[in-house]
Order: structure tokens, then C-alpha cells, then sequence
């Protein structure tokens, strides 16, 4: 393997590390950041066969403040340019993000700035929408520190990141984006990278299957810590963290399945694990989760049949005083959730607030809960007769253990 060991002169911009990246060519190889802080005006590409890494904690990435660009008006889906009120400050090369008051999501165009004539600014690709002069149109420099899009065999490690959200005039959505971020990729590691302070999610992926993220933490960010993302598929989180997050410590997006969470912590988050849609075959096992102002295990209400969630294994976690501001149990299940497996559990609750250890809606079926032990909760299982299985389910998943027919809604992808 290539390898390109940079000093602190040949890494003393985002541009010229991105120059390092792609100098290596299709053969791929590994840039090694030296110690070092540096302020991105515009985030790292990852590409296929290439691996980034630095110096630990002292290899330090830090977001460039944030600025907001109106657009002067009306624009058209599908077009690789927009016009702005005005470009000062923006350069050819840098990442941006595009969306207006209604389109979020997958609606939100990411691309890099390509060329700049007058007002106008050229994009990487065609933007997502049609974008109305009414619903405040603007382009915003929001982006992942480090990305990649369509790739393959490709590898992050041991960097700090700082997503420096005070600086942020606003952060780009977690589907098209997060402080670390991939989407329409196989085969990626994350391993030993700590980040924080992101306006928006800390590490997340789309559309992506064979995923390893190993001993990092992505804490204090707005958004999710680690958020698989829609339709990925085959992907491991070992020994990782997720800390004081707005909204969940990991987050399963649509159709996340066969993906295995293991020894790892969500502490103090919104919620600490939440499952929804069609995110089935899927193992928690081994965890904290603990102090979360909401629930700290939730089966979302979202999973209604024919898209419900089924086949989840928690086992062996700690699941301690969450629910501390609202939430009915340290573990709810809602909707149309069946073939749940909770064992082997520790579930401590708080003996003033006096909420059950488990809460399953009645529409729940085959929830089968196996030596969990509870204390200072106010019942074990609120849940009708129904609901409960008295035999375990059959059910089979997690990391390693998806048949091929698991990846056939990934085999054409475009992003």
C-alpha cells in the first residue's frame, strides 16, 4: 500500500490534504496526518482504497464557521449551478449545502462548488428540488468534516474532530450528511476517531452495507451520534460512545438491518436506542444505556405493519434511570413491533418517578422477556397477555448473518 506521510507545510489546508487524497490515484493508498490543528472551509472526500488517518487527539479537525448564502430566487431541479444573492467569501472546491424551508432530508442538495462566475456558482450535481424564492432558498457552507460518496474499501482513524457549532449559522440534515458521513458505500471503517460539537448528526451512513465502526465516540452533537441510515445493511459499532446528542445515542434509520451494536454507550441523550420502520434482524447486546432525558430503549411508533419492525435481540445491556424527563419505561415498544427479544438485561429504574421497566402498546406481539433483572421500577412488563410470547422467537441477525438476498435493494444506488 501507498503510503504519503504529510507534514504540518503539505497539511496546512483542507485543499491540500484533498490533493494528497486524490493524488493517490485508483490504486488508493493511506495519507497519515501529522500532529496538528486545522480549521476545514470545506470537508474531506474520502475515495475508494484510501485510508485517512492521524496522530490520535493530537491530530485535530475543526469546522470552519458557517455563513448562509440566499439564492436571488427561483431555480429548477436538477440544474448544477445557483444563483446567489451573493458569492463573497465562497471558493471553487468548497462543500456546500442547498435547501429552503420545505425541502429537507434527501431533498437537500450536497455538492462541491465547481466554478464561480459573478453571482452564480456551479455544483458538482444537479440540485434536488425545485427551489421557490418564497421558501427562502439558500445555499449554506454545512459539511462533513469527512465523506464519501460511491465507495468502496475505504478507512477513517485515529483523528479528533470538532464540529465548532457556536460558529454555525445553520447545519445540513442527517441524510445527506454528519460530522463524519457516507452514503452508496461498502466496506468502510471508522476506527479510534473522537468528535463533537456538530450541528447535526455525529456519524452517519445511507445506503451503505459492510460497515465497522470501532472505538470512537461522537458526542454533544445536535443531531444523532451514530445514525445507520436508510437501507444499510451488514454493519458492526463495537466499543463505541454516544453522549449528551439532541436527539438519540444511535438511531435506526429506515430499513436498517443486520447491523450488530455491541459494548457500547448512549448516555444522556434525547432518547438512548431507537428502532422504527423495517429496521429488523438487528442485535444490541452488551450496552449502556443509561441517564437519557427519554426513553431509553424505544421501538418507534413509525413501525406499523407491513413495514414493522420485527426480529430485534437486546440482551445482556444495562438499561438505568432514563426516562429522567419524559418517556413511559426504560423500554417501550409501540406499534406494530413483533418478535422482540429482551434478556438477560439489567433494568434499573428510579423509585420516586415509578415507571415500569418495560412498556408494550397492545398492538406489540411476541415481545418475549427472558431473566432481565429489575429494580425500583414500578411493575416489570406493562403489557396486555397478547402481546407477550411465552416460547423465545426464532430470529436470526446482526452483523455477519445477512443472506445475499439482504443487499438486492442496494445493488443500483444513486445519491
Amino acid at each position: 500500500m501507498t503510503t504519503r506521510e504529510l507534514t504540518r507545510d503539505e497539511a496546512a489546508s483542507a485543499e491540500a490534504i484533498q490533493s494528497a487524497i486524490d493524488g493517490l490515484g485508483l490504486e488508493g493508498g493511506r495519507v497519515v496526518l501529522p500532529a496538528m490543528e486545522l480549521t476545514l472551509d470545506r470537508g474531506l472526500e474520502l475515495r475508494s482504497g484510501v485510508e485517512l488517518v492521524g496522530q490520535g487527539d493530537d491530530t485535530l479537525l475543526r469546522k470552519g464557521p458557517g455563513r448562509v448564502y440566499p439564492l436571488s430566487g427561483y431555480h429548477n431541479y436538477g440544474m448544477c449551478d445557483a444563483p446567489l444573492q451573493s458569492t463573497q467569501g465562497l471558493c471553487v472546491g468548497m462543500t456546500v449545502c442547498v435547501l429552503d424551508e420545505l425541502r429537507r432530508g434527501f431533498y437537500e442538495t450536497f455538492a462541491r462548488i465547481t466554478w464561480i462566475d459573478g453571482d452564480w456558482v456551479g455544483l458538482s450535481q444537479g440540485i434536488k428540488g425545485d427551489y421557490y424564492a418564497n421558501e427562502t432558498p439558500r445555499l449554506v457552507t454545512a459539511f462533513p468534516l469527512v465523506f464519501g460518496h460511491g465507495i468502496a474499501d475505504a478507512a477513517l482513524r485515529n483523528v479528533r474532530l470538532e464540529g465548532n457549532r457556536a460558529e454555525q449559522e445553520e447545519g445540513i440534515g442527517g441524510c445527506r450528511g454528519g460530522s463524519v458521513y457516507f452514503a452508496a458505500s461498502r466496506r468502510i471503517e471508522v476506527t479510534d476517531v473522537t468528535e463533537r460539537d456538530f450541528f447535526g448528526e455525529g456519524l452517519g451512513f445511507q445506503m451503505c452495507r459492510d460497515m465497522r465502526i470501532i472505538d470512537c465516540a461522537f458526542d454533544g452533537n445536535t443531531g444523532n451520534g451514530l445514525h445507520p441510515g436508510a437501507g444499510s445493511t451488514n454493519c458492526r459499532f463495537a466499543s463505541c460512545s454516544a453522549a449528551g446528542n439532541g436527539r438519540s445515542g444511535v438511531f435506526f434509520c429506515v430499513r436498517a438491518n443486520h447491523i450488530t451494536v455491541t459494548g457500547c454507550s448512549f448516555e444522556e441523550n434525547a432518547i438512548g436506542v431507537s428502532v422504527g420502520i423495517r429496521d429488523c434482524n438487528n442485535i444490541v447486546d452488551a450496552c449502556r444505556v443509561a441517564g437519557n432525558s427519554g426513553v431509553g430503549v424505544l421501538f418507534r411508533e413509525d413501525g406499523v405493519a407491513p413495514v414493522e419492525v420485527h426480529s430485534v435481540r437486546v440482551a445482556n445491556c444495562d438499561i438505568e434511570h432514563n426516562a429522567v424527563e419524559e418517556g413511559e419505561a426504560q423500554v417501550t415498544l409501540r406499534a406494530d413491533a413483533h418478535d422482540i427479544i429482551l434478556e438477560g438485561n439489567r433494568i434499573r429504574g428510579d423509585s420516586v418517578k415509578a415507571l415500569p421497566a418495560v412498556h408494550a402498546e397492545p398492538t406489540v406481539r411476541d415481545l418475549y422477556c427472558s431473566d432481565n433483572y429489575i429494580e425500583d421500577c414500578k411493575t416489570d412488563i406493562s403489557a396486555t397477555a397478547e402481546s407477550l410470547a411465552s416460547e423465545k422467537p426464532a430470529i436470526s441477525g446482526g452483523y455477519g448473518a445477512a443472506p445475499e438476498t439482504a443487499f438486492r435493494h442496494l445493488t443500483q444506488v444513486h445519491v
